[in-house]
């Protein structure tokens, strides 16, 4: 079941299990929080704040967990709050979120109802009960939760607490350019991180976001490395994941990272939107008002000729203009010229995207005059 919180919820939640289950000693368990390897999750967090141990909560999504690694599975290593991978050993202590994840390539797993042991779903530190994986995926990394972290009262730390203020924007948003596709590995990350490269060599400013899928600093790093700044993602408004996520926080979630960015005087924003068009959070942000009425055109990935024609009528009959088909398809040239043949729009490789001429020629045919 979906749900978001707000601050004050989770600490009025929290507060519930004082006396019980309520552990609290401030220098042992500052100690512990320090040594222990902190994921990219809760790069945000304030980890001084962790005083206190929860043990007997329901979790819930974004609540930051103290958890020991027992055996090692598909995920070998755990990607640090500044973007480092760091081996993992039986025995480290690990903190990380616990999240809902749907990755058809990987694995589909939901926040459990109870703090016994679960799986490190995914290497950014989100915390979870697997429920299904793809046949390629080893079994999941087992973590045993050691408690909920908790602050001076006993309240849950959870990443709502940490989401970035909202920025009330004197001027108007910038030209939006979003990335979706069929799937998950369709090279919408590549193709993003390309046009990115094209803006930046136009020398215009690119702001960049990741505004769903699950925690992971992979897609920032590339961004950033492509010449967008600032790059960001919906971990900074509070959600270690954005599956299960109701209709309306996905929607608030696209519309406060496209508004932090153009608040920093961006030129022009790319935006990734994790999954494919038939994934439901997917499905109902490029579905929704506020998406059509910001980005200025999409950038279409897929893996072959057959997803890039269904993808384009799909997203065409949700009003959405698209700008052009790139992804997988376009390291085949077979594929390429197979696709070119069905659609009315160009399709793209990566040196295309990166060329700052075509780069600019697609700004300028698809930027909407705005009001």
């Amino acid at each position: 079941m979906a749900h978001a919180f707000k601050q004050g919820e989770v600490t009025s939640r929290a507060c519930a299990h004082l006396g019980n289950g309520f552990e609290h000693n401030t220098e042992q368990l500052s100690r512990r929080v320090a040594r222990a390897k902190a994921a990219y999750t809760t790069r945000l967090v304030r980890l001084d704040d962790a005083v206190s141990l929860v043990t007997d909560t329901v979790p819930a999504p974004g609540d930051l967990v103290l958890a020991r690694v027992d055996v090692i599975g598909q995920h070998k290593r755990i990607e640090l709050q500044h973007g480092r991978r760091a081996s993992l050993f039986e025995g480290d202590e690990i903190v990380v979120c616990y999240g809902n994840r749907y990755a058809p390539d990987q694995f589909e797993a939901e926040v459990p109802g109870d703090l016994e042991p679960c799986a490190l779903i995914a290497a950014g530190g989100v915390a979870a009960r697997m429920l299904s994986c793809h046949a390629k995926m080893s079994e999941p990394t087992t973590i045993t939760p050691i408690g909920v972290l908790g602050d001076s009262t006993g309240a849950v730390l959870n990443l709502m607490r940490y989401a970035q203020p909202s920025h009330l924007l004197d001027s108007e948003l910038p030209p939006i350019f979003g990335v979706a596709g069929t799937s998950m590995n369709a090279g919408k990350s590549t193709t993003a991180a390309s046009l990115v490269r094209g803006f930046t060599a136009c020398g215009l400013t690119v702001g960049a976001a990741k505004v769903t899928g699950t925690g992971a600093g992979g897609d920032i790093w590339l961004f950033t490395d492509a010449g967008a700044c600032p790059v960001t993602d919906f971990t900074a408004a509070g959600h270690p994941s954005t599956y299960k996520l109701p209709p309306h926080e996905v929607v608030r979630t696209f519309k406060m990272l496209t508004d932090d960015l153009a608040a920093a005087g961006v030129d022009v924003m790319v935006i990734e939107v994790a999954d494919g068009l038939l994934q439901d959070e997917t499905a109902a942000l490029l579905g929704s008002h506020d998406f059509a009425e910001r980005v200025d055109g999409i950038v279409f990935a897929a893996g072959d000729a057959m997803g890039a024609c269904n993808g384009v009528k799909w997203l065409r009959a949700e009003g959405l203009d698209v700008a052009g088909v790139s992804g997988l398809l376009t390291a085949s040239p077979l594929a390429r010229r197979e696709a070119q043949a069905v659609l009315d729009v160009p399709v793209f490789d990566i040196q295309d995207l990166s060329d700052p001429v075509r780069a600019g020629a697609l700004l300028n045919s698809h930027q909407r005059t705005r009001a």
